[in-house]
Parts: C-alpha cells; sequence; structure tokens
C-alpha cells in the first residue's frame, strides 16, 4: 500500500482523531478509502486500558452499507477511547469479505493481511496476535468468522453480530433465482462458484474443519443473534456445528431484530468479551 493522505476530525470532547485515509491498494488495484478511529492516550492515567499496548479492531460493516455505518449508528467512537483500541472501518462493499479469481477482488486478503499490516506498521501499533481482533454485523459477521479463522496468524479472536451465515442457503440456490436480497448470478460471484460451495473455504464449517484436520489453532469466536433476526437460524445452526466439533466459543442470544437497536446492545459487551484475560 502506498502513501497515505488523511482528514482528521476531533469528534467533541472525545480524545481521539477520526481519520479518512486514502491508499492505493494492491488486493484491490486502485485507490482505497477508509477509516480509523485512533485513541489519544494523553491524560488517561486513571485509565486501566491505557497501561497496555493499543489494541486494534478491524470492524466491518453489513450488505449494502460503507464504512461510516458503524461511526454514524453506534458508539464505538466512545468505545475506542474508553478501551484504548484503534477500530479500522474498511469500505467492503457488497464483497462478503471473499476472495474472488478476477484481479483487484481480493477483500479477505484485503481485511485479513493488507489492511491491518499497513495500519499497526504505520501507527506503530502491537505486531502481536493477542492485540488483534475482528469483528461485524451481518454480511460483516460473515466476513469476521471467515477472515479471522482464515487469517489465524493475524487475529486471536473475533465477534460476529447477527452473522450473514448464508452459505447453508445457497447450496441450494438455482440459476436464475432471487432470495429476495440478491439474485444466484451475484452469489455465485461473490463466493467463486455456489457449485462448489459446499466444499469451499468460502463456507465457514468446511474453513473450521480444515482447521481441526491440520490441528491449526482457531481464534477464540463470539457471537450473538437477536431472536426475532431473520438470520438467527442460520447462527444456531453453525453455533450447534461449533459445540458438536469442540470448538472454543461464546453463542448470545437475546431479544432483537436485524438492525442497531440490537447490535448496539451487543457491542459493548462484545469489546469486553475481546479484552478479557487479555
Amino acid at each position: 500500500m502506498g502513501t497515505f493522505f488523511s482528514d482528521v476530525e476531533l469528534k467533541g470532547n472525545i480524545d481521539m482523531a477520526l481519520m479518512n485515509i486514502e491508499c492505493f491498494s494492491e488486493c484491490l488495484m486502485r485507490r482505497i478509502t477508509f477509516k480509523v478511529i485512533l485513541p489519544n492516550d494523553a491524560n488517561k492515567k486513571d485509565n486501566k486500558n491505557y497501561d497496555r499496548p493499543t489494541k486494534l479492531l478491524m470492524l466491518l460493516h453489513g450488505y449494502c452499507c460503507t464504512d461510516t455505518d458503524w461511526i454514524w449508528n453506534s458508539q464505538i467512537t466512545c468505545l475506542a477511547e474508553k478501551y484504548n483500541i484503534c477500530v479500522v472501518l474498511p469500505n467492503g462493499e457488497n464483497s462478503f469479505y471473499l476472495d474472488g479469481k478476477a484481479t483487484g477482488r481480493k477483500y479477505s486478503t484485503l481485511v485479513g493481511e493488507e489492511l491491518p499490516n499497513y495500519v499497526i506498521n504505520t501507527f506503530g501499533l502491537s505486531k502481536d496476535k493477542k492485540d488483534h481482533y475482528i469483528g461485524g454485523f451481518s454480511m460483516g459477521g460473515f466476513g469476521a468468522i471467515h477472515a479471522g479463522i482464515k487469517y489465524d496468524k493475524m487475529y486471536s479472536k473475533l465477534f460476529a453480530l447477527s452473522s450473514a451465515l448464508i452459505p447453508y442457503e445457497l447450496v441450494d440456490m438455482q440459476p436464475g433465482t432471487h432470495n429476495g436480497v440478491a439474485n444466484y448470478e451475484y452469489f455465485d460471484l461473490m463466493f467463486d462458484g455456489l457449485d462448489v460451495l459446499k466444499e469451499s473455504e468460502n463456507h465457514p464449517e468446511i474453513l473450521v474443519r480444515n482447521h481441526l484436520e491440520k490441528n491449526i489453532e482457531l481464534p477464540e469466536i463470539y457471537m450473538a443473534c437477536g431472536t426475532e433476526d431473520f438470520l438467527l437460524d442460520f447462527n444456531r445452526r453453525f453455533e450447534n456445528f461449533l459445540t458438536s466439533n469442540d470448538v472454543k466459543h461464546t453463542y448470545v442470544e437475546d431479544s432483537g431484530s436485524h438492525d442497531y437497536g440490537f447490535w448496539n446492545k451487543v457491542i459493548e459487551p462484545s469489546v469486553e468479551w475481546l479484552l478479557k484475560d487479555n
């Protein structure tokens, strides 16, 4: 990645910087922009979170959203300051944060390697895996599960809220159909072939199984989903899969739908879980 340009805005009395960074991405083969929330450790002597290195959280947005969604709709800015976390907000477009074969479509590599390494090196953050996390909601929850597991050398923990674990549905989708969100052709492109998805690492179950078969350590996993969420059954199915395979994880259900009413209820507990024993 190349030289960056940033607009730094101090938000009210919050002692942190919100940066809009523009740089060249080799993964997407074009200039991209992403947001970084960076706490200022000045005058934080009474906050124990500033007695340790700043943590890195790659925070992913959902389908039809952008890198500003978390900023506008949640308290993530305040949480970044409270817990001394550098929050990176990429623009994953509608990619499901997966790599494609075509040039300029490496979204998984973007959030799993390129962006975290760039931010770590640019801002002098800890290079220790235990200080690196990834999380997200909906499509971003799926992306956090996928990238968090695939890039196990980068991330030690992940949280996934109302995750769009739709490969369970997509494996039976037929050409020319539409599931109410997008058509077959879109999903076929994003998931690099629905006809092979049952055996592909773009299916989280296959990714987990491959790690288990190779005795590769999995990141710790935290999942939360609302009991009125249309994705609840998919989240329960994946949680049952993790349980049956003795994968260490935490699963939470609470009242709520697929919206920021629920995500704002669970975001701080998710962050606290990331920092527990770490």
